[in-house]
Formats: C-alpha cells, sequence, structure tokens
C-alpha cells in the first residue's frame, strides 16, 4: 500500500480551538479529505508550519530533519457564518489542513512530520480572517539554515508550497 504524500491532525483541533476562543469563533474540525462539501468547494489558502521529520528506513544513515517550510492548504468549509432562518443559530462551520510531507535527503522514503505550534497559529489566524476578524499579518518566524528543497516537497510536487 502506498503512504500518501499528506496528513491530516485532527487530535490538534482543540490547540486550534483554544487560540478562537477569546474572538467567540467556533468551528468543527472536517474530517474528510475533499476538495468540495457537498455541493460546494472550500476556501482554500496555502502557508507553510515547521516540525520535525523522522526517517522511518532502518537502512538509511539519516535520523531526521527539523523544517521551517512545511507546506500545508487550509480548507473552510460552510463559508461565512450567517443566522439560520427561525432558529438565530449559526450554522456549523468546518475546516481542514492538509499537512504536506517530505522526502529524506538521504534515502528518498516519505516521512509524516511532527509539529510544532506554529500549525494552530497558522489555521487559527486564516480562521480569524476568513470570519472577518481585523488581524495584524503575521510573521514568519525564525529562518531556514538551508534552501527549501522543492524535489523533496510533496506540497511543491502537489502545487501547494508557498
Amino acid at each position: 500500500k502506498q503512504q500518501k504524500p499528506w496528513s491530516m491532525y485532527p487530535a490538534l483541533h482543540e490547540n486550534v480551538s483554544l487560540l478562537l476562543e477569546e474572538y467567540n469563533l467556533c468551528f468543527d474540525f472536517y474530517n474528510n479529505d475533499t476538495d468540495k462539501d457537498g455541493q460546494h468547494e472550500p476556501q482554500v489558502w496555502d502557508t507553510h508550519v515547521m516540525g520535525r521529520f523522522i526517517c522511518h528506513n532502518p537502512a538509511c544513515a539519516a535520523h531526521g530533519w527539523s523544517s521551517k517550510m512545511i507546506a500545508i492548504t487550509i480548507r473552510l468549509y460552510g463559508g461565512r457564518p450567517r443566522k439560520t432562518r427561525g432558529t438565530g443559530a449559526a450554522p456549523t462551520r468546518s475546516y481542514n489542513a492538509r499537512v504536506y510531507h517530505q522526502r529524506c535527503q538521504v534515502c528518498h522514503q516519505l516521512s509524516r512530520p511532527r509539529l510544532d505550534d506554529s500549525y494552530a497559529d497558522r489555521v487559527a489566524h486564516r480562521l480569524k480572517i476568513w470570519s472577518g476578524v481585523a488581524v495584524p499579518e503575521q510573521l514568519h518566524h525564525g529562518h531556514s539554515k538551508r534552501p527549501h528543497n522543492e524535489a523533496l516537497c510533496e506540497g511543491c510536487a502537489a502545487g501547494h508550497c508557498r
């Protein structure tokens, strides 16, 4: 079975939700990894986060690497908040984020990242913008020691790396 070149991280939804609480924003994590929600296409934003990769190939001499350029695609399902007829309740809005894997520089094995706090920060920031919250431009933390290797990045291969 061939491994997907990306993953989703529903376990990090709680971290995203905590960053949205002060703005009274509530989203569900949309577990379906799809570009459509019924009839509608989601809003989409490509950005990047930081984390660490481990090469799981026992024959490889590489132990792992960190990356400040892990491509992600954030998707919003359900559009902007609006009142539902009669109930006064806002409809459920949901999101997900596809996190692209990278390949080991030594053996080219695909690796799934362990993400740091930048994932929740980036996702929450984009959800605030889509919800009409005025937020300052987000600064990118840290500088990479090496140039981004597009040949090893699944986000680049899929056309989603910024």
